[in-house]
């Protein structure tokens, strides 16, 4: 052994998780190490290279106006874009951008080696080196130490990575990689509990085999849009994705081989995500189905390789043929790459602190699917938090914590530090209370203040804020200066746009709360000022929920008060008369961070709380004599 270099801060991992985490420790001052498995591998995207999605790009624009970097590679290396759930409200607007898998990750592998105060190298970690219940660095297979004051677990899924595939299983992490077979160890030697947890992937198929005229094409949007509010909004539409479904006669043959189906015959033990599963677990469980569907999506402008989604197995490779050639479009398919589960050990969530501090371990942070979630975009956000916190507990400052009110970061990690996870975790709209105003639109309005305090806004940023910013409240203002009256011309102008009559004079901003009509509408009819479509959609989404956002705002600050109630981090639970043995057991071991997040822990109950209250405010008005 012996001692190459000591950093403020080493990040262990180069996906999505540890490219974020890496990122905003270096931005912020610290002197940073990247350590990854594989330098070819940094931002890998072993599944599919898409980015976005419900929920997910609520997380994306959230990471990019906090400073990240997701949303600028997704916008720089996009293929095709469409904005989902459109025949819904704002609130579930979800953009997804299928990117070139290729691109992406040499950009952020560009972006990463030319940040100042950040070295990237390629090193298999062995041991974390703990003293004192605090972290001192890592040791890795060459007998290399390298310190640091913290430590980012970023580790994804290759602690002890297996890869399944029929009666197939090896040693190996995604594509094939090499995965950490010592680090579990050690990890678990310190006192951290794992899980094993299981995800999959599907097959890749060679678009020259394919029959294209039996799918249905699916182009991008007309409409053009961005993730990051750095980007302008262009056409990104290089590529076109393909729709088609599964068969009876798919299903027959993946029934009559369930016997030799790894998730039934006990190969596999990990728990796989519920909200993403197999295919022959979904032909199992959705039997009355006849058909699921699939879309064939490119890797990227310049391979063959398409990626079939919705089609995750861990099938045999002969079944795999069977049963992809039964479905429209793949009769003749040639199979680029098998599909393959694969089991990989985690950490139980329920062992950070909301700022993804490992509780008993000074300076371990961990973020990404080392935490039990799923999705590139979920580690991405965890790994900008935990990059910011290990940053500010180095500064001596307090913790930067994102309320669920503020943040689908916040739902996200309240989530998991609370509640705990028995299945990779995936974000989804319905997980958060306050969707209305958690949307991906006004995410810059939301956090860009928050990311400037930090130190991750640039001043550009910070100027293209302002200036949007301004721009919304002189388009308002227009709007409630403008008086309309109700005279010949404005009717016959009003059923000319769709909408009703007025009889009342009012002004332009009452007309732009009608549904049926946007700010582009009434400004083009009433000669006001036309503005950049982002600012003319975040002007019309406004004004017409304003009735709802301010019902939710109330809930927020009925919510804020228990938020505000911060618990000692040493206070004694187990010396507390009025509440149960199991609200006693739940919080003891989770430790809250707040009484709202005490109130969210299942088995502490509405009375438990009450009394955790009441005791707090004594303690307080002993501590203030």
């Amino acid at each position: 052994m012996y001692t190459v270099d000591t950093y403020d801060v080493i990040v262990i991992g180069g996906g999505h998780a540890g490219c974020e985490a890496a990122l905003a420790t270096a931005r912020m001052g610290q002197r940073t190490l990247m350590a990854t498995l594989n330098l070819d591998n940094i931002a890998l995207m072993p599944c599919n290279p898409a980015v976005g999605g419900p929920g997910k790009s609520h997380l994306v624009y959230e990471l990019d106006a906090l400073g990240g970097q997701m949303a600028i590679n997704a916008d720089a290396t996009a293929i095709q874009m469409r904005m989902l759930n459109m025949g819904k409200g704002p609130a579930v607007h979800s953009l997804r951008a299928q990117s070139d898998k290729v691109a992406y990750q040499r950009l952020m592998k560009e972006t990463l080696e030319n940040t100042d105060n950040l070295n990237v190298k390629q090193i298999m970690v062995n041991e974390l080196l703990t003293e004192d219940g605090e972290v001192k660095g890592i040791l890795s297979e060459l007998g290399e130490v390298y310190e640091a004051k913290a430590i980012i677990l970023c580790t994804g899924t290759y602690l002890k990575g297996k890869i399944i595939t029929g009666e197939l299983t090896y040693t190996g992490g995604p594509n094939g990689q090499r995965t950490a077979e010592l680090l579990s160890d050690s990890l678990r030697k310190n006192g951290i509990e794992l899980m094993r947890f299981k995800t999959g992937t599907p097959a890749r198929v060679d678009k020259r085999s394919l029959t294209l005229d039996h799918m249905t094409e699916q182009p991008g949007d007309g409409k053009y849009r961005a993730f990051s509010f750095m980007s302008d909004w262009t056409n990104r539409n290089e590529q076109i994705c393909w729709l088609t479904y599964t068969t009876e006669e798919t299903h027959d043959i993946i029934r009559g081989n369930l016997n030799r189906a790894p998730m039934y015959t006990g190969i596999i033990e990990g728990t796989g995500p519920r909200y993403c599963p197999s295919i022959e677990d979904k032909v199992v469980r959705f039997s009355d189905k006849n058909r699921h569907q699939l879309f064939v999506e490119p890797e990227g402008n310049h391979t063959n390789e398409m990626y079939v989604q919705g089609m995750s197995t861990s099938l045999p490779i002969d079944v795999q043929y069977k049963f992809l050639r039964t479905i429209p479009g793949l009769e003749n398919v040639e199979i680029m790459r098998p599909a393959y589960a694969i089991e990989y050990d985690c950490l139980n969530p329920l062992q950070l602190t909301p700022a993804l501090q490992v509780k008993h371990i000074k300076g371990l942070y961990s973020a990404g699917q080392a935490n039990g979630t799923s999705g590139y975009e979920e580690a991405a956000a965890q790994g900008l938090m935990a990059g910011i916190n290990a940053a500010l507990y180095l500064q001596g400052k307090d913790p930067f914590i994102l309320s669920r009110s503020e943040a689908y970061i916040g739902v996200l990690i309240d989530d998991l530090v609370t509640k705990g996870t028995k299945e990779p975790y995936r974000m989804m709209t319905s997980r958060s209370e306050y969707r209305l105003l958690l949307r991906q639109d006004n995410a810059d309005l939301r956090l860009t203040e928050k990311g400037r305090e930090i130190g991750l806004v640039s001043d550009e940023r910070y100027q293209r804020f302002l200036n949007k910013k301004a721009l919304i409240e002189e388009g308002v203002a227009a709007l409630r200066a403008k008086n309309i009256n109700p005279t010949k011309e404005v009717q016959a102008m009003l059923e000319s746009m769709g909408t009703t009559h007025i009889k009342t004079g009012m002004t332009a901003y009452d007309l732009v709360k009608r549904n049926e009509l946007s700010y582009g509408d009434v400004a083009e009819a009433f000669d006001l000022k036309r503005y950049s479509p982002d600012v003319e959609e975040e002007i019309d989404i406004m004004i017409t929920y304003e009735g709802y956002v301010k019902k939710q705002m109330e809930q927020v600050e009925k919510v804020r008060k228990l938020e505000e109630k911060i618990i000692p981090a040493d206070w004694d639970y187990d010396s507390m008369k009025g509440i149960s043995l199991e609200a006693k057991q739940k919080l003891n071991a989770i430790k809250p961070h707040s009484i709202g997040q005490a109130s969210r822990i299942s088995g502490v109950s509405p009375a438990d709380v009450s009394v955790l209250l009441i005791q707090l405010e004594q303690y307080r008005r002993e501590q203030q004599k």
